[in-house]
């Protein structure tokens, strides 16, 4: 990198053509986030139409890695796709990609249940998520590129901010759909055939945005690059191979783009499962909250990047960072508090424990779906953990049968490991029977009461959540495309951010619920976002420069 001095600034707004750059690069980022979003709202109703062959604690987790499989593949998408950014060009690179991804969103739509196909409908669900992984690896990184070489100097981090801007507007419009259909068709439809439709309107977004995408011209730098023959021939090798650029690679992960991440996902996503899986409100009331949240939060991505442009990208990010890693845990322990009063009460009035030989206890984590979780352990902690009831582990003598204590009242499990299935069933029916009568005696609600509900704490709360994103998420596009020279830019900056975004961010819904099951402590799974995030800050803080004023010619 160059450390430059900016020349003169230009003053007023952008011109009509920067305007139509703008707003077409970031139709790719918006259908991103619109299938992120409608897959993630209709998790529930996607485990029991693709995995409703195993237990609904288990399909919902296995629908959460089938939504990470597509984030597991995103960094060889950036390589591929990035190689041909750099080789071909912005423009194309990023029209291909969104094509790709709008197709896979639409056959999403189309594809049969299990109940109708058995075993391939999962199979084919999981290769769709991979095809539209593969192609949002090369996504992003063309269109913040595409963006910040068509910005005057002194004013990326502005541009740039609004296409994490209409991310989040596409996190909007599929939330306004879901509940526009839900509303519309009733419970009973939209679960049974209507969930559907968000996956195949897609496809009116889909062409809109390729017919705009084929009015634009290459990025003037890309050009430029090209006319004095200073491209790079082989940008994969440049990149990765030579330790200068590779070492900055490496920074950029560890200390941007993977806390970035950790706080996109948790301060959205991961906080709409918090409020309906483990707070028990009502799916729909959690969806509004959340869209409500986006709405106030949004414009603090085009304040954070315009402020990036004045004071830099790093001390917003490590604020960002800060205070993600301070104040989750009182954060999401007060949206307890406001939007499941009684659940708190029960929590502090009527502690519940599992005594079971540790032994027995397994880490309920199965991402092939094969693995049978049957011990007595297993049982009680996965009947607990699907009743989002949070529990201590006491030690039991080996070999004892785990017993579930709630306030005064003991309830016995049982071992399953030998039983015939209609045998295990009938025995799992009556266990989760006594277990529910049990915690309902002592205070621990089915449901949220909306009546004790908090909607103006509990709105403020998501509104800090999403507050958090907007610190990280507005200036990193600039900052990233700011770290790599032009020639090898989208293969250097597309990897770090998809290895990112695509694994410590895509994984953290499944491993968070996953740790939520092992430990029974409702908060626990907050500890992955927090560490990766505290890692951010250090890395950051030490070895990452500031770049604002980096001359990107």
């Amino acid at each position: 990198m160059t450390i430059t001095a900016v020349g003169r600034r230009r003053t007023g707004g952008m011109t009509r053509d920067e305007r139509r750059v703008v707003f077409a690069a970031s139709l790719g980022t918006v259908f991103e986030w619109y299938d992120f979003y409608i897959y993630g709202a209709l998790g529930v109703i996607l485990a029991d139409k693709f995995f409703s062959n195993v237990n609904p604690t288990a399909a919902f987790i296995f629908t959460l890695l089938a939504f990470a499989a597509g984030f597991a593949v995103r960094p060889f998408g950036a390589l591929v796709f990035g190689r041909i950014g750099d080789m071909v060009g912005r423009k194309y690179t990023f029209l291909v990609t969104m094509a790709l991804m709008g197709f896979g969103t639409f056959l999403i739509g189309l594809l049969p249940s299990y109940a109708t196909i058995g075993i391939a409908a999962p199979v084919m669900l999981v290769a769709l998520r991979l095809v539209q992984g593969l192609a949002l690896g090369g996504e992003y990184g063309g269109a913040a590129i595409y963006v910040a070489e068509h910005a005057p100097p002194g004013r990326r981090g502005y541009y740039t901010s609004w296409i994490q801007t209409t991310a989040t507007g596409g996190l909007f419009m599929a939330l306004l759909v879901i509940l526009g259909l839900r509303t519309a068709m009733g419970e009973e439809n939209f679960a049974a055939w209507g969930w559907r439709l968000p996956f195949l309107l897609s496809i009116v977004l889909l062409a809109v945005s390729v017919w705009i995408r084929l009015q634009l011209e290459e990025s003037p730098v890309f050009r430029a690059m090209k006319d004095q023959g200073k491209g790079s021939k082989a940008p994969i090798k440049d990149s990765f191979t030579n330790w200068r650029n590779g070492k900055v690679v490496l920074l950029a992960l560890l200390g941007a783009t993977a806390g970035e991440a950790v706080i996109w996902y948790g301060g959205q996503f991961y906080a709409l499962y918090f409020l309906t899986q483990m707070l028990k409100v009502e799916h729909a009331t959690a969806n509004i909250l959340i869209a409500v949240a986006l709405l106030i939060g949004t414009p603090g991505f085009i304040l954070f990047g315009w402020l990036s442009d004045k004071i830099g990208r790093k001390p917003i990010m490590l604020a960002g960072f800060a205070l993600a890693v301070t104040t989750y845990f009182p954060i999401f322990q007060a949206l307890t508090h406001a939007a499941n009063p009684a659940l708190e009460r029960a929590l502090a009035a009527s502690p519940v424990s599992v005594v079971a030989d540790p032994a027995e206890c397994s880490f309920q984590f199965n991402p092939v779906g094969l693995s049978q979780f049957r011990t007595s352990c297993d049982i009680a902690k996965s009947a607990l953990v699907g009743r989002a009831v949070s529990y201590r582990n006491v030690a039991a003598p080996a070999g004892a049968i785990a017993v579930v204590k709630v306030g005064d009242t003991t309830i016995p499990a049982f071992d399953g490991t030998a039983l015939k299935e209609d045998e295990f069933a009938e025995k799992a029916a009556a266990f989760e029977a006594a277990l529910g009568a049990a915690i309902r005696a002592h205070g621990y609600p089915d449901r949220a009461d909306p009546a004790e509900m908090n909607f103006p704490m509990t709105t403020f709360l998501l509104v800090m959540l999403v507050v958090y994103v907007t610190l990280v998420y507005g200036p990193i596009a600039a900052w990233l495309v700011e770290l790599f020279p032009t020639r090898i830019r989208y293969s250097s900056m597309s990897l770090p951010y998809h290895i990112g975004n695509g694994w410590f961010g895509g994984f953290l819904p499944a491993t968070a619920f996953a740790i939520v099951a092992a430990t029974g402590d409702i908060y626990s799974g907050l500890w992955y976002p927090v560490a990766i995030a505290a890692t951010s800050f250090v890395v950051a803080l030490i070895f990452l420069p500031e770049t604002k004023h980096v001359d990107i010619s």
